[in-house]
C-alpha cells in the first residue's frame, strides 16, 4: 500500500496539535503534499515577479475591524497550508491559535482548523489507496519546476491531483471534442415503434416557480385586502429554504419570471397550431416552491391574482402545486391506496419525498413524479414530461428555418425510447431526451452557437484547483451541439449521442421509463439537481440514458430580464457550487455501483463534480475565492462569501461525515419513499382495470385535487 508524502514540516501549534486528530508530525507531512501548489500561488516565482495571490499577513493589532480580521483568518489558514517555506508560516499558526479562542471569531477560526483536520485525513486516506496520487504529489514541487512559464503545462500538473478531469483539454479542445463524441456514440438497435406523436396531448410540460416574501419597497395594493393581511403575517415567520433567484410576491409584471415564461410558451403553441392546424390546449404543471412556509397556502392564489391581471394564456391549462397540494395528494390518493396493500406501517413518513418545498432536488424529483400519476388517475393520454425553465423559450421561427422542425416536431422523434448500445458495448435505453440552450445575446449567430465556449483568459487562483468551466465547454460542444444529418458519422437513426450532460430546463423523460427505474434527485441535492438525476438509476440494466435532440434548442433570456437576481444570488451560487463536490461525491459513493464505473461515464463534466479529494479541493475553491476578492478590493463579497461559506459548509461537511453519514441514511430512506410510491401507482391501476369501487373512488380524488390547482 502507498505511504503518504513523507518531506519534512515544521512543528504545529498547541491549537492545531489539540484541534486535529491525528499526530502532529502525520499532519505535516500529509499537508507538505500541498505546499508546492500553494507556494505557487502565494509566493512570487523570483523577486521581479509578483505571486498569483500574494497573502502577506502584517497586521495582527487588536482593535482589527471585522474585514481587516476576515481576511487575515482567510489567509492564515492558506498559509499553514503552503507549510514552513511560506514566511509567513509561523505567524499565521500564532493568528490562528490567537483567534480560536475568541468570543466573537473562535466559531470562524476553529472551521478552518477542523478542515485542515478533515483536509489530513482526507490527503492520508487516498495516498494510501492511490499510489499514481501519491507519487504526483511527492514530485509536485519538481514538476511544477520544470513546468514553469508554460501555463497549460502548469495547470494540467495541479490539475493532476486535484482536478484530473480536467487534463489535457486545454490545447487539444477540438481533439477532445471528437474524442467525447466517440465515447457518447449509441448504435441504434431499434428506433421507438411508438414515439410522442402529439405533444400537445401526449406531453405533461412542467416547471418549478420560486416565491419569497416582497421587496420592502413593493407596491402591493393591486391584491385584495386579505392577501394582504396574510403576507403581513407571513413576514414574522423564518426562513427556510434559499433559492438562486426566487420572485418576490408584486414583482413588476415584466420582471416576473413566472409570466415571462408562461406567456413564450403559450406563443410558442400558437406558433405549433398555426403550423398544424391543431387546436390542442398544453398541459403546464407548475410547481411552487416557497421560502417561508406560510406563503405554502398564498402560492397558488398569487398566482390565479397575477395571471388574470395578465394577457390571456389561452393555449395552456396551467396547474400549480404547493406544498399543501402535495401532501393532500398522499393524505386523500397515496395512503389510501396503499391501506389496500401489506404497505410499511411509516408510509406516510416514506411518502414525505413528494412534495415541493425544500432544496432543489425535491422540486425536481416531484416535477417527474407528477407525471405517472397524471397517466394513471388524471389523463392515460400523457405519455411523457418535458421540463422547462421560465427563464427559456422555445424560439420556433428559428428552429423551424434553422432544423426544418418546431419544438413539438423535435419531440416526436423516434430516439426518444430507442434502444442501443454504448461505445463500451452496454445496452442502453434512451428513455430521456434532452435539448440544448442558446444565449439570448447569441441566437443572431444561429441556434447552434454553443452557451458555454472555450475560455481563453488567464486563470483565476481558484481555477488553478478547479476549472469546471472547461469541461463543461467541452460537453457543451461535444455533446450538446452534435448535428446528426444522413450520410454523416451520427444520422440520429443508426448512430446517435446519448447525453450525460443536460441542463434543468430542456429535458424530458417517458412516463413507463420512469415507472421502471424510478429515477429521483435526492432532496439533498441544492445544486445541479438536473445532473445528479440519472444517477438514481445506476445499477440497473440496461442503462437508462438521455437521447440527444439535436436542433430542440431553447433560447436562455435570464440576463436579458433578470439582472438584478442574478447578482444578489452570485455568492450562494458560488457556495453552492462548492457544496456540490461534497454532496456528489459522497452521493456517488452511497451509489450500488463502484466509483470508477460511474466516473468512467459521467466524467468529464458531470463526473469532475466526483472528486477523489472533495473537502480538500472545495476549501482551497472557498479560501482562495476570498483571498482574491479582498485582493482585488471586493472586501464586501468576500465578506459575505466567509459568512454564507462557512455555515454552508460546515453543515455539508457535517452532512457527509460518519459510517454511516447522514447522506447515506437520507438517501436510503428516500430510494425506499420513491419505491412506495411507485407501488401504490402500480396497485391502483390495477384496481381501475378491474373496476374495483375503492380505486375509483381513489381516482375521483386525485382528479378534484388536480383540478383544484388549476391556475388559469
Amino acid at each position: 500500500m502507498a505511504q503518504p508524502p513523507t518531506l519534512g514540516l515544521a512543528q504545529g501549534s498547541a491549537t492545531f496539535q489539540s484541534a486535529l486528530s491525528c499526530p502532529l508530525d502525520i499532519f505535516s507531512k500529509l499537508m507538505t503534499a500541498l505546499n508546492p501548489i500553494l507556494n505557487f500561488l502565494t509566493q512570487p516565482a523570483s523577486p521581479e515577479v509578483e505571486a498569483i495571490l500574494p497573502l502577506a499577513l502584517t497586521n495582527f493589532a487588536d482593535g482589527q475591524d471585522a474585514t481587516s480580521l476576515l481576511q487575515t483568518l482567510n489567509a492564515a489558514f492558506l498559509v499553514v497550508l503552503a507549510g514552513e517555506t511560506h514566511p509567513s508560516f509561523a505567524t499565521a499558526q500564532t493568528y490562528l491559535d490567537k483567534l480560536s479562542t475568541s468570543p466573537d471569531w473562535g466559531k470562524a477560526a476553529k472551521f478552518y482548523a477542523h478542515s485542515a483536520q478533515l483536509i489530513t485525513q482526507e490527503l492520508a486516506q487516498a495516498c494510501a489507496q492511490d499510489a499514481e496520487l501519491n507519487a504526483k504529489l511527492d514530485q509536485m514541487a519538481a514538476t511544477l519546476a520544470d513546468a514553469a512559464g508554460d501555463d497549460i503545462a502548469t495547470a494540467n500538473a495541479v490539475w493532476s491531483v486535484l482536478f484530473p478531469e480536467g487534463t489535457g483539454i486545454w490545447g487539444q479542445e477540438a481533439d477532445q471534442v471528437t474524442q467525447l463524441r466517440q465515447q457518447r456514440t449509441v448504435t441504434i438497435d431499434q428506433l421507438n415503434p411508438h414515439p410522442i406523436e402529439n405533444p400537445a396531448q401526449q406531453v405533461l410540460f412542467t416547471s418549478n416557480a420560486l416565491l419569497t416574501m416582497p421587496l420592502g419597497s413593493t407596491d402591493l395594493s393591486n391584491f385584495d385586502a386579505d392577501f394582504q393581511a396574510q403576507l403581513t403575517e407571513a413576514a414574522d415567520d423564518p426562513q427556510l429554504y434559499w433559492y438562486d433567484h426566487p420572485i418576490p410576491i408584486g414583482i413588476s409584471e415584466e420582471s416576473n419570471e413566472i409570466l415571462y415564461g408562461l406567456k413564450h410558451l403559450n406563443h410558442a403553441v400558437e406558433f405549433e397550431q398555426q403550423q398544424s392546424g391543431s387546436t390542442d390546449k398544453v398541459n403546464c404543471v407548475l410547481s411552487v416552491s416557497v421560502t417561508h412556509e406560510r406563503l405554502q397556502t398564498l402560492g397558488k392564489n398569487y398566482l390565479k391574482q397575477v395571471l388574470a391581471a395578465s394577457e390571456p394564456l389561452a393555449q395552456l391549462n396551467i396547474f400549480a402545486f404547493t406544498e399543501t397540494d402535495t401532501n393532500s395528494l398522499v393524505e386523500k390518493v397515496l395512503l389510501p391506496i396503499l391501506e389496500q396493500s401489506s404497505a410499511s406501517e411509516d408510509a406516510e413518513k416514506m411518502l414525505s419525498v413528494f412534495g415541493v418545498d425544500g432544496r432543489y432536488g425535491r422540486h425536481y424529483s416531484f416535477l417527474k413524479a407528477i407525471v405517472p400519476l397524471w397517466h394513471v388517475l388524471v389523463d392515460p393520454k400523457i405519455k411523457a414530461t418535458f421540463k422547462i425553465d421560465l427563464d427559456q423559450v422555445f424560439p420556433q421561427a428559428e428552429l423551424l428555418e434553422q432544423t426544418g422542425a418546431t419544438a413539438f416536431g423535435h419531440l416526436q422523434t423516434p430516439l426518444w425510447g430507442a434502444t442501443g448500445t454504448d461505445s463500451a458495448g452496454h445496452p442502453v435505453e434512451l428513455g430521456m431526451i434532452a435539448g440544448a440552450l442558446v444565449n439570448q445575446k447569441d441566437i443572431h449567430q444561429g441556434i447552434f452557437t454553443p452557451d458555454v465556449t472555450f475560455s481563453n483568459s488567464s486563470l483565476a487562483p481558484d481555477e488553478y484547483v478547479f476549472f469546471s468551466k472547461l469541461p463543461q465547454a467541452l460537453s457543451t460542444e461535444a455533446e450538446m451541439m452534435t448535428r446528426y444529418a444522413a450520410g454523416t458519422d451520427f444520422d440520429g437513426e443508426t448512430k446517435a449521442i446519448q447525453r450525460i450532460h443536460v441542463t434543468g430546463g430542456t429535458n424530458g423523460i417517458l412516463v413507463d421509463s420512469l415507472r421502471r427505474y424510478q429515477t429521483f434527485t435526492p432532496s439533498f441535492i441544492a445544486r445541479a439537481e438536473d445532473q445528479a438525476y440519472i444517477l438514481s438509476a445506476r445499477g440497473q440494466q440496461p442503462n437508462l440514458a438521455y437521447a440527444h435532440a439535436s436542433g430542440l434548442i431553447m433560447r436562455h433570456d435570464k440576463e436579458g430580464f433578470a439582472q438584478e437576481a442574478i447578482a444578489m444570488a452570485k455568492v450562494g451560487k458560488q457556495v453552492g457550487d462548492y457544496l456540490r463536490i461534497l454532496l456528489f461525491s459522497a452521493y456517488a459513493k452511497a451509489l450500488p455501483e463502484e466509483i470508477g464505473s460511474i466516473k468512467s461515464d459521467i466524467d468529464p463534466f458531470t463526473g469532475c463534480f466526483v472528486s477523489r479529494l472533495p473537502i480538500t479541493v472545495a476549501m482551497l475553491r472557498f479560501s482562495l475565492k476570498v483571498a482574491t476578492l479582498f485582493n482585488t478590493g471586493q472586501s464586501d463579497e468576500a465578506t459575505e462569501f466567509i459568512y454564507t461559506g462557512i455555515s454552508q459548509l460546515q453543515e455539508g461537511l457535517d452532512f457527509i461525515q460518519g459510517e454511516p453519514s447522514d447522506l447515506e441514511k437520507t438517501y436510503e430512506r428516500e430510494k425506499a419513499g420513491w419505491q412506495l410510491f411507485y407501488q401504490a401507482l402500480e396497485t391502483v391501476e390495477k384496481a381501475l382495470h378491474a373496476g374495483e369501487d375503492w380505486a375509483l373512488e381513489v381516482q375521483k380524488a386525485a382528479q378534484e385535487i388536480v383540478e383544484n390547482c388549476r391556475v388559469n
